[in-house]
């Protein structure tokens, strides 16, 4: 289904094929449809300099780790404008990835799939079945600045819920970041 809001829960995740800033995992490109490992995937939009994104780093390495161990693929795609945000241009992003990234960093210069599947925020999640339904869109937890106030796991239990074959409890969070630094 899409909405205002963008594609939420029950729709077909969109189709994508971007260039990848890690050069240690993964091809030059990567698509959705190779990223999506035989249990599905997790798409997150994210950049370099929001704070939240930067606190929750180490969070989002463990989901990272655990998709890869339960067969998910996992990417971020940075789609932030990179003019106005020169912190988020391709070379900066090469650096960060640099700096222990585990998983393809995708560049989303032109906007297209951050509006496609109407990202809102960084960070921003999106799981995504093999077949490419998504199953849970939102956020990682309730206090990406401060791990130490979190009181949800959000994204871990739909993940965990998803890979045990029971219904996801909570498929919509609202994600909690910078907003996505659209073009003028």
């Amino acid at each position: 289904m899409s909405t205002d809001h963008g594609t939420e829960p029950g729709a077909l995740a969109p189709i994508f094929r971007l260039p990848n800033a890690n050069a240690s995992v993964g091809e030059s490109e990567i698509d959705l449809e190779s990223m999506l490992k035989g249990a599905g995937g997790i798409v997150m939009f994210t950049c370099n300099h929001c704070p939240y994104v930067v606190a929750s780093e180490e969070r989002i390495e463990i989901v990272a780790s655990f998709a890869a161990k339960s067969g998910l693929g996992f990417v971020g795609i940075n789609s932030n404008d990179p003019v106005r945000y020169v912190s988020d241009n391709w070379e900066h992003m090469v650096k960060r990835a640099s700096e222990g990234m585990s998983y393809p960093y995708l560049h989303d210069s032109t906007q297209n799939v951050a509006m496609a599947y109407g990202a809102e925020r960084t960070p921003e999640f999106y799981l995504i079945s093999s077949t490419r339904e998504i199953v849970y869109r939102g956020r990682l937890d309730d206090s990406p600045r401060d791990p130490s106030s979190s009181t949800t796991t959000d994204l871990m239990d739909a993940v965990e819920e998803y890979l045990e074959g029971k219904a996801i409890t909570n498929k919509r969070t609202e994600s909690i970041g910078c907003s996505v630094k659209w073009k003028e």
